[in-house]
Protein backbone atom coordinates (compact mmCIF):
# COMPACT_ATOMS: atom_id res chain seq x y z
CA UNK A 1 0.00 0.00 0.00
CA UNK A 2 3.12 2.70 0.79
CA UNK A 3 3.65 2.67 -3.08
CA UNK A 4 0.85 5.15 -3.43
CA UNK A 5 2.96 7.39 -1.21
CA UNK A 6 5.71 7.52 -4.55
CA UNK A 7 3.08 8.66 -7.07
CA UNK A 8 1.04 10.90 -4.98
CA UNK A 9 4.75 12.65 -3.25
CA UNK A 10 6.58 12.26 -6.50
CA UNK A 11 3.47 14.40 -7.94
CA UNK A 12 3.52 16.93 -4.70
CA UNK A 13 7.14 17.61 -5.17
CA UNK A 14 7.20 17.53 -8.55
CA UNK A 15 4.34 20.67 -8.48
CA UNK A 16 6.72 22.25 -6.11
CA UNK A 17 3.44 21.46 -3.34
CA UNK A 18 6.14 20.63 -0.73
CA UNK A 19 3.38 20.77 2.43
CA UNK A 20 1.29 17.82 0.32
CA UNK A 21 4.53 15.99 0.74
CA UNK A 22 4.12 15.76 4.93
CA UNK A 23 0.69 15.72 4.17
CA UNK A 24 0.11 12.18 2.14
CA UNK A 25 3.23 10.54 4.10
CA UNK A 26 1.14 11.48 7.85
CA UNK A 27 -2.39 10.02 5.74
CA UNK A 28 0.08 7.01 4.73
CA UNK A 29 1.27 6.18 8.14
CA UNK A 30 -2.44 6.36 9.48
CA UNK A 31 -3.99 4.22 6.82
CA UNK A 32 -1.23 1.77 7.01
CA UNK A 33 -1.73 1.46 10.79
CA UNK A 34 -5.13 1.35 10.63
CA UNK A 35 -4.24 -1.89 8.49
CA UNK A 36 -2.09 -3.04 10.73
CA UNK A 37 -4.99 -3.68 13.25
CA UNK A 38 -6.71 -6.45 11.31
CA UNK A 39 -3.21 -8.11 10.38
CA UNK A 40 -2.09 -8.23 14.00
CA UNK A 41 -5.46 -9.84 14.50
CA UNK A 42 -4.69 -12.25 12.25
CA UNK A 43 -1.31 -12.81 13.31
CA UNK A 44 -2.69 -13.99 17.00
CA UNK A 45 -4.69 -16.76 15.24
CA UNK A 46 -1.51 -18.17 12.85
CA UNK A 47 -0.81 -21.06 14.45
CA UNK A 48 -4.45 -22.32 14.14
CA UNK A 49 -4.21 -21.12 10.86
CA UNK A 50 -1.43 -22.80 9.79
CA UNK A 51 -2.74 -25.96 11.38
CA UNK A 52 -6.12 -25.62 9.42
CA UNK A 53 -4.42 -25.78 6.28
CA UNK A 54 -2.15 -28.58 7.32
CA UNK A 55 1.19 -27.37 8.62
CA UNK A 56 2.76 -29.75 11.62
CA UNK A 57 1.15 -28.31 14.97
CA UNK A 58 4.88 -28.15 16.36
CA UNK A 59 6.17 -26.02 13.47
CA UNK A 60 2.85 -24.16 13.92
CA UNK A 61 3.31 -23.54 17.27
CA UNK A 62 6.86 -22.27 17.21
CA UNK A 63 5.61 -19.92 14.18
CA UNK A 64 2.33 -18.26 16.10
CA UNK A 65 4.40 -17.75 19.19
CA UNK A 66 6.83 -15.98 16.56
CA UNK A 67 3.71 -14.13 14.79
CA UNK A 68 2.73 -12.61 18.32
CA UNK A 69 6.42 -11.05 18.92
CA UNK A 70 6.57 -9.78 15.33
CA UNK A 71 3.29 -7.86 15.70
CA UNK A 72 5.01 -4.14 17.34
CA UNK A 73 6.66 -4.61 13.86
CA UNK A 74 3.92 -4.31 11.76
CA UNK A 75 3.19 -0.50 13.19
CA UNK A 76 7.14 0.26 12.91
CA UNK A 77 6.94 -1.47 9.29
CA UNK A 78 3.62 1.40 8.47
CA UNK A 79 5.64 4.04 9.66
CA UNK A 80 8.59 2.93 8.32
CA UNK A 81 7.40 2.77 4.60
CA UNK A 82 5.94 6.10 4.81
CA UNK A 83 8.91 7.99 5.89
CA UNK A 84 11.10 6.01 3.36
CA UNK A 85 9.12 6.77 0.55
CA UNK A 86 8.83 10.79 1.96
CA UNK A 87 12.84 10.84 1.92
CA UNK A 88 13.40 9.15 -1.08
CA UNK A 89 10.88 11.62 -3.19
CA UNK A 90 13.84 14.51 -1.66
CA UNK A 91 16.49 12.36 -2.30
CA UNK A 92 17.46 12.49 1.29
CA UNK A 93 19.25 9.20 1.35
CA UNK A 94 21.79 9.72 3.55
CA UNK A 95 19.60 10.04 6.39
CA UNK A 96 18.48 6.53 5.91
CA UNK A 97 21.29 5.33 5.57
CA UNK A 98 22.78 6.78 8.74
CA UNK A 99 19.55 5.39 10.81
CA UNK A 100 19.75 1.70 8.88
CA UNK A 101 23.33 1.63 9.85
CA UNK A 102 22.49 2.87 13.90
CA UNK A 103 19.92 0.45 13.86
CA UNK A 104 21.87 -2.29 12.59
CA UNK A 105 24.61 -1.73 15.26
CA UNK A 106 22.10 -1.85 17.28
CA UNK A 107 20.29 -4.98 16.11
CA UNK A 108 23.13 -7.21 16.14
CA UNK A 109 24.13 -7.40 19.68
CA UNK A 110 20.15 -6.96 20.99
CA UNK A 111 19.05 -10.11 19.02
CA UNK A 112 22.74 -12.13 20.07
CA UNK A 113 21.10 -11.17 23.54
CA UNK A 114 17.95 -12.03 23.45
CA UNK A 115 17.95 -15.01 21.46
CA UNK A 116 21.29 -16.58 23.34
CA UNK A 117 21.99 -14.58 26.44
CA UNK A 118 18.43 -14.56 27.66
CA UNK A 119 17.21 -17.63 26.25
CA UNK A 120 14.48 -16.40 24.15
CA UNK A 121 15.13 -18.28 20.95
CA UNK A 122 12.32 -17.14 18.03
CA UNK A 123 10.71 -15.09 20.40
CA UNK A 124 13.71 -13.00 21.01
CA UNK A 125 13.99 -12.73 17.04
CA UNK A 126 11.14 -11.57 16.61
CA UNK A 127 11.35 -8.64 19.94
CA UNK A 128 15.30 -7.90 18.52
CA UNK A 129 13.96 -6.93 14.88
CA UNK A 130 10.65 -5.13 16.23
CA UNK A 131 13.04 -3.14 19.03
CA UNK A 132 15.24 -2.54 15.70
CA UNK A 133 12.77 -1.11 13.17
CA UNK A 134 11.20 1.06 16.11
CA UNK A 135 14.46 2.55 16.61
CA UNK A 136 14.94 3.28 12.68
CA UNK A 137 11.32 4.56 12.56
CA UNK A 138 12.42 7.02 16.04
CA UNK A 139 15.90 8.09 13.97
CA UNK A 140 14.10 9.22 10.94
CA UNK A 141 11.38 10.98 12.26
CA UNK A 142 13.61 12.88 14.78
CA UNK A 143 15.25 13.73 11.25
CA UNK A 144 12.12 14.85 9.82
CA UNK A 145 11.07 16.74 12.35
CA UNK A 146 14.04 18.97 13.22
CA UNK A 147 16.30 18.90 10.06
CA UNK A 148 16.32 22.25 7.94
CA UNK A 149 16.56 19.86 4.83
CA UNK A 150 12.76 18.83 5.97
CA UNK A 151 11.44 22.46 6.38
CA UNK A 152 9.48 22.61 3.14
CA UNK A 153 8.12 19.34 3.36
CA UNK A 154 7.51 19.33 6.69
CA UNK A 155 3.46 19.53 7.49
CA UNK A 156 1.48 20.00 10.54
CA UNK A 157 -1.17 17.58 11.52
CA UNK A 158 -4.24 18.67 10.44
CA UNK A 159 -7.81 18.06 8.78
CA UNK A 160 -5.87 17.97 5.70
CA UNK A 161 -4.12 14.90 7.11
CA UNK A 162 -7.45 12.96 6.99
CA UNK A 163 -9.10 14.30 3.96
CA UNK A 164 -6.12 13.06 2.03
CA UNK A 165 -6.73 9.68 3.48
CA UNK A 166 -9.24 8.93 1.03
CA UNK A 167 -6.79 10.05 -1.45
CA UNK A 168 -4.22 7.51 -0.56
CA UNK A 169 -6.53 4.40 -0.27
CA UNK A 170 -7.45 5.42 -3.81
CA UNK A 171 -4.16 4.26 -5.46
CA UNK A 172 -2.86 2.11 -2.60
CA UNK A 173 -5.76 -0.57 -2.57
CA UNK A 174 -5.14 -1.00 -6.61
CA UNK A 175 -1.18 -1.21 -5.40
CA UNK A 176 -1.65 -3.20 -2.74
CA UNK A 177 -4.06 -5.50 -4.91
CA UNK A 178 -0.71 -5.47 -7.81
CA UNK A 179 1.43 -6.57 -5.29
CA UNK A 180 -0.23 -9.38 -4.47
Amino acid sequence: MAGALETLCGQAYGAEEYQKLGTYTYSAMISLIIVAVPISILWVFTDKLLILVGQDASISHVAGKYSIYLIPNLFSYAILQALTRYFQTQSLILPMLFSSAATLCFHVPLCWSLVFKAEMGSKGAALAISLSYWLNVILLWCYMRYSSKCKKTRAAFSKDVLLSIRVFLRLAVPSAIMTW
